[in-house]
């Protein structure tokens, strides 16, 4: 983000909380946010062997819903669907209650403006309504696009007031039971509601980490004291932005504004995958011309893992090359404590997006040696 006074910056309601763990706070997406507690590979290991506790509360959780109100089960849920599919390219239609999928907001010519989650609620009387979460730094172009794009057929609630904070790591699992009974049977990208104190929340099975764990959705007043209580578990630490991005580019997961950009294809970013066969098939969504196009001829870039081959990272803006000539640039990279050595993506020309190309990295002026590398880096534990 541009440089800000702290004055501009807005706190989430767990700034009190980041304040009394020892949190470091820096600015991040127009919040103060902890970008580490313990320390960054202390963290990493942490979420990877037991419960990581992140804030995201500066997210953009809202609800999109049908003007005529929600109730009329599967037909509701088509009518919802059909809006924000003018706008995605994901088969939001055939979500099942209670199942959520990755999807990417494009623009008219097929670039992607922010990646996001859609869920479908349980129940009947919830049906003509969609939870869905956008990026922090997005949220506010994401808001806009929807309330102008379906004006007067459907209504956007922000929930960004409240507390959206994520479990992850192998432990998550056994304290998110203790708290919320019964969450422990949802597989991935599957989410249920909860009450907690007479309040309201949802429960995601999901991440960004590669990790199994959970996000939660919920109101401060109830959030505040069960995340008190969560961290007297042995098993939770805090965790900052340092470790959650460390963590995602290990997973191989993308950044918005970094990995993606509304220049980039979900072809070329390699989320192809998030566009089903139905949506194919009718190619109603926007820049479906140039998408349909590159899956069948292949895009010109590919973004791809690049491994380093010797111990200093690679940043982001690292010029790749082959033989003297430039073929990418480097969108994330660092160190992977997991991995135990550097990692990075970039992209890179279709033709050098093979694993085990060898490369050159342009590092403080300095060629030096890596290789395309297949992602992620580490195994995505996911529960399936």
């Amino acid at each position: 983000m541009s440089e800000a006074s702290t004055e501009q910056l807005k706190r989430t309601p767990l700034y009190e909380s980041h304040v009394k763990m020892g949190g470091k706070l820096v600015a991040f997406a127009g919040y103060e946010m902890p970008v580490q507690f313990e320390g960054v590979m202390a963290e990493h290991i942490w979420t990877r062997t037991q419960a990581g506790l992140f804030d995201v509360s500066h997210m953009g959780p809202c609800f999109l819903t049908l003007e005529a109100g929600i109730g009329g089960g599967d037909d509701a849920h088509a009518e919802i669907s059909a809006l924000i599919e003018t706008l995605v390219p994901s088969d939001i239609t055939s979500l099942k209650p209670g199942q959520a999928r990755l999807t990417v907001l494009l623009n008219d010519d097929g670039g992607i403006l922010d990646d996001l989650i859609i869920t479908r609620p349980l129940g009947d009387a919830a049906q003509g309504t969609l939870y869905i979460v956008v990026n922090g730094a997005m949220k506010e172009q994401d808001w806009a696009i929807f309330e102008k794009a379906l004006a007067g057929k459907a209504i956007l609630t922000r929930a960004d007031d409240r507390i959206l904070f994520a479990l992850q790591g192998p432990k998550a699992v056994d304290v998110m039971a203790d708290f919320f009974p019964g969450c422990e049977a949802l597989t991935f990208m599957q989410h249920m509601p909860f009450e907690v104190n007479g309040q309201r929340c949802i429960v995601s099975r999901c991440g960004y980490t590669g990790e199994d764990g959970f996000e939660v959705l919920i109101p401060a007043e109830a959030g505040l004291p069960l995340i008190e209580e969560m961290y007297t578990d042995e098993r939770v630490k805090p965790i900052g932005l340092g470790a959650r991005d460390s963590l995602r580019l290990e997973a191989g997961l993308c950044l918005y504004g970094h990995d993606l950009n509304p220049e980039i294809s979900p072809i070329e970013a390699d989320l192809a995958w998030v566009i089903q066969k139905r949506r194919r098939e009718a190619g109603n969504f926007p820049g479906a011309d140039r998408i349909l196009r590159e899956l069948k001829d292949g895009p010109a870039k590919k973004r791809v893992g690049i491994r380093p081959l010797e111990r200093a990272p690679a940043r982001e803006g690292a010029e790749i090359q082959v033989n003297g000539e430039t073929i990418g640039v480097v969108t994330s990279g660092g160190f992977g404590p997991t991995y135990d050595a550097p990692v990075a993506m970039g992209y890179v020309t279709a033709a050098h997006a093979a694993p085990g190309t060898k490369i050159d990295l342009i590092v403080r002026g300095k060629a030096r040696p890596a290789e395309v590398a297949a992602l992620p880096f580490v195994p995505q534990n996911y529960k399936r």
